[in-house]
């Protein structure tokens, strides 16, 4: 019988972060240029939020969205696991929570990886692909 994997096996590592005091349209840039939904925030190397795609776009709907920051519309305390964390674990915790990422991070707190929805539908598909046959029409 197979084990189920540990997150950092099935991660995307290395995310690109924020900092918390930057423009919104940084972030936005940001998320256009590597085509991302989900930005972890940093304040002095510290992981302090999750800044979404839909955050966003709310805070650019703004007439003044040049003096929004970062800080004013990320998520403080996002849902953060260790590299170790089990992969059921995770996904039944972000179902549960409906949240769209977990951020992983070593001990010390440096991020090294993100796992995102689209993460695990793609584990989803490989499990399938893996274990199952086709439907025949």
């Amino acid at each position: 019988m197979k084990h189920i994997p540990k997150i950092e096996k099935v991660m995307t590592p290395m995310p690109h972060t924020i900092n918390s005091t930057l423009p919104i349209q940084t972030a936005q840039q940001m998320m256009r240029e590597h085509r991302i939904r989900h930005l972890p925030v940093q304040r002095a190397g510290h992981l302090v939020g999750i800044l979404t795609d839909r955050d966003v776009k709310l805070a650019t709907s703004f007439t003044h969205s040049g003096e929004i920051v970062v800080d004013d519309v990320m998520t403080p305390d996002p849902y953060k696991v260790r590299p170790q964390a089990a992969l059921d674990e995770v996904v039944f915790e972000m179902a549960e929570h409906k949240f769209g990422c977990a951020v992983v991070e070593q001990e010390n707190g440096k991020v090294v990886g993100i796992f995102t929805a689209t993460d695990g539908l793609r584990v989803l598909g490989e499990i399938l692909r893996a274990n199952y046959k086709p439907l025949e029409e």
